[in-house]
């Protein structure tokens, strides 16, 4: 099978990756399953791993095929898969766990004490064909596996976030939505849906804001003072949250300006610091909470949120001969929504 390979770590996007012929994956256990890939979303996470930004952190070994945004068609199973069989469409959590820790248990399959992440711990999906577990698998009832491929990385972690937030929201509360990108506008949508809050959505782009549709209030942030807005919006009362999809410095910073007493700032994106005086945290009680990806339950929610038409994510097809350019592409911050590679 082909698949696109990084060899080297590198700062040049346009040269990341090279086709390589590959032996078709098997089941190895018994509840193994392959899959054909019909597509495989390109997250930021992913120039992450081309900058090695997670050496000594993932178990990322080179010559590498990431691509952990995946959906497709069953290709093969292990002889005790009972979830799905050969011909069924499916979406593919990213995460590959024990199932008996007690984390596991618990249903917080993140924090899986074996816990591995396809496309990063082993090969993932910018290939003809992936072995992963029946575990990972959600059937698709009439969603495209392009549509469906980002939702399992770019929408189960906004669903997460927003999900976390709302346990802590009441109608009439204010939320900040900060990056309108491939997360950012699927959590928008998730936010108009989930809560009955009013929404402000930032970004520094007009065109990104443009998929804010969802939201009640856009503001770009290199041209606008969004402390006018927000003392407009909540009385100068402040926002009661904000879904932090960047988390630059910058964005970080916002928190101890526009957050409410007793506000919660969720951070999703990352590559800036927290930097908040304790003094402050604690004068205020701001509360900065990181989110991770879900779970396998919240990725089945999800996916029932968007069979029933509720959640649209804003995609971009190419095929997966040009995975160099879409990785320029999104490094330079021109690809609006979610690139979608096809094999």
């Amino acid at each position: 099978m082909d698949a696109a390979r990084l060899h080297e770590y590198t700062d040049d996007m346009s040269m990341a990756f090279s086709f390589e012929e590959l032996p078709m994956p098997e089941p190895k256990r018994s509840d193994d399953i392959v899959v054909r890939i019909e597509a495989a979303g390109w997250c930021h996470t992913d120039n992450h791993i081309v900058h090695g930004d997670f050496e000594g952190v993932a178990d990322i070994n080179l010559p590498h095929t990431p691509g952990h945004e995946n959906a497709g068609t069953v290709e093969s199973v292990g002889n005790e898969v009972t979830a799905v069989e050969p011909g069924d469409e499916v979406v593919l959590h990213p995460a590959l766990t024990c199932g008996t820790c007690r984390s596991c248990r618990l249903g917080e399959e993140m924090y899986c004490d074996e816990h591995v992440f396809c496309g990063m711990d082993t090969d993932g999906g910018f290939a003809e064909y992936m072995r992963t577990s029946e575990r990972s698998a959600v059937q698709l009832t009439n969603v495209d596996p392009v549509e469906a491929a980002p939702h399992a990385d770019a929408g189960l972690t906004a669903y997460r976030a927003v999900k976390r937030a709302r346990a802590n929201l009441v109608p009439g509360d204010t939320v900040l939505a900060i990056g309108v990108g491939g997360l950012g506008h699927i959590g928008i949508q998730l936010l108009d849906e989930r809560t009955a809050t009013t929404i402000i959505a930032a970004d520094i782009k007009d065109e990104a804001l443009a998929l804010a549709d969802s939201a009640d209030h856009t503001v770009n942030l290199r041209d606008e003072e969004i402390s006018e807005l927000v003392d407009t919006v909540t009385d100068e009362h402040g926002i009661d949250a904000i879904l932090d999809f960047v988390g630059s410095d910058e964005t970080l910073d916002l928190g101890l300006s526009l957050l409410k007493q007793g506000g919660d700032h969720y951070v999703v994106g990352y590559g800036g610091h927290v930097t908040a005086p304790a003094q402050a945290m604690v004068g205020l009680e701001i509360n900065y909470c990181g989110t991770l990806c879900g779970s396998f339950t919240e990725l089945q929610e999800l996916m029932s949120l968007v069979e029933d038409g509720k959640i649209d994510v804003r995609t971009t097809e190419y095929p997966l001969a040009e995975i160099n350019e879409v990785a320029a592409k999104l490094e330079d911050g021109e690809i609006q929504g979610r690139a979608v590679l096809k094999p």
